[in-house]
């Protein structure tokens, strides 16, 4: 943060001279030093996040109120829709802040806005999934890109490459909220298509709008803001299937079973934190290409871990009758987000940096937790199989900066 002398107050951000604020007390938005030394998450961001995941909260409860009804498809595709509204969102504005955060008072209006449009875009979840009605989830989302619109207006004054770059990104995400509006004037039976069709728009955005310039990024503070929020989502993910088994207390018959999915649900999460963050990601967005990979890969592995608590919570309800799913399908809600979470991190950030025997027992142990419903004491063969994985990484360390160079080279 920067005070008003201009001087940084300790929290990593970066030091700008009081001379550089122009009218109304604002600072010139200029590119960030992608090497600039201590630059980490600010409070802005932290809170940022958490306002985020009030929404991916909400989504993971009514993912399971459609699961465990047996309405799968609609569920899953509804869920991924929304997912990517929050996450598309969260992820802009998270490198948009590594390239130009400036923390003065406008940018951090226009960041409120975008917390308070995510706040909408959770009132809007319900009837996405009971109804097929997206229009609150529009109208929250084009609310949150808007702002975003703006900050990129704000940096395109910065000149240079990133200003160019800065410029084309405001063109882009407003053309694509145009599009959003005018897709509320669709028959609902071409909603779905209008989706798919607009989710390519915005992502193809970024690809674009690099191709016209550059926008700097900054390695260790870029994936500590990934690996916060990730953080958080397990967290959630936690708390969630904790109250879950609190709730349940009053009409399980036998607590065995329901304590024993408690203990399995913590050392599952437990093993996805340590896998997660066994390697340094910074070392793997080295290029344009590979930070695109980084990026849009986490897609799958948040939504991942937003759902497994709803894969816990229909477990939970397949022992309280409640379920309209059968035991096997039910473990496929668990088990699916786990491989998911597996697989996205080995490709993102493990196997670049990981020795032969890493290489086979991660993605290895993932495929062998899909396969865990069909043997008869699933989600606990998980956690063993995660246990397995952890173990090996214990013994094996990360590869040293200058082997993992060779091998990205």
């Amino acid at each position: 943060m920067i005070n008003h002398a201009g001087e940084a107050d300790g929290d990593g951000d970066e030091v700008v001279p009081a001379a550089e604020q122009g009218r109304f007390r604002l600072l010139r938005m200029r590119a960030r030093d992608p090497e600039e030394v201590g630059r980490t998450a600010t409070p802005l961001e932290l809170f940022f996040d958490l306002v985020f995941v009030v929404a991916v909260s909400i989504a993971a409860v009514n993912l399971h109120h459609a699961l465990t009804d047996a309405h799968v498809v609609e569920g899953l595709l509804a869920y991924g829709a929304i997912f990517f509204g929050i996450w598309w969102a969260w992820m802009n504005f998270t490198w948009f802040a590594t390239s130009f955060g400036t923390d003065d008072w406008l940018y951090r209006v226009l960041t409120f806005v975008q917390m308070g449009g995510v706040l909408v875009l959770a009132a809007g979840i319900k009837p996405m999934f009971e109804e097929g009605d997206a229009t609150v989830l529009i109208l929250s989302y084009v609310v949150m890109r808007v702002a975003m619109v703006a900050q990129w207006l704000r940096a395109a004054r910065s000149g240079g490459e990133g200003g160019l770059a800065a410029k084309h990104y405001a063109i882009g995400i407003g053309a694509a909220q145009v599009l959003w509006l005018l897709s509320l004037l669709l028959p609902d039976g071409l909603t779905p298509i209008a989706f798919v069709l607009l989710i390519g728009v915005e992502l193809a955005v970024p690809i674009l709008a690099e191709r016209r310039g550059s926008t700097p990024w900054h390695p260790h503070h870029i994936t500590e803001r990934f690996g916060l929020f990730s953080l958080i989502l397990l967290g959630e993910s936690l708390l969630a299937s904790a109250n879950a088994v609190v709730e349940a207390l009053e009409t399980v018959q036998e607590l065995g079973p329901l304590l024993w999915i408690a203990v399995l649900a913590l050392a599952v999460t437990c093993a996805l934190w340590w896998i997660y963050f066994w390697p340094p990601h910074h070392r793997v967005i080295n290029g344009y290409a590979s930070s695109l990979v980084y990026g849009y890969t986490h897609f799958f592995v948040f939504a991942a871990a937003g759902a497994l608590s709803a894969g816990i919570e229909v477990e939970i309800d397949v022992l309280t009758g409640e379920s309209k799913l059968d035991p096997l399908a039910a473990s496929f809600t668990v088990t699916v987000p786990i491989a998911i979470f597996v697989l996205g991190i080995w490709w993102i950030a493990l196997r670049h940096q990981a020795d032969r025997v890493v290489n086979i027992a991660v993605p290895a142990g993932a495929v062998l937790v899909l396969l865990d419903p069909i043997l008869p004491f699933p989600v606990a063969v998980t956690a063993i199989i995660l246990a397995l994985v952890v173990a090996v990484l214990v013994v094996r360390a990360p590869l040293e900066a200058h082997e993992h160079g060779r091998m990205v080279g």
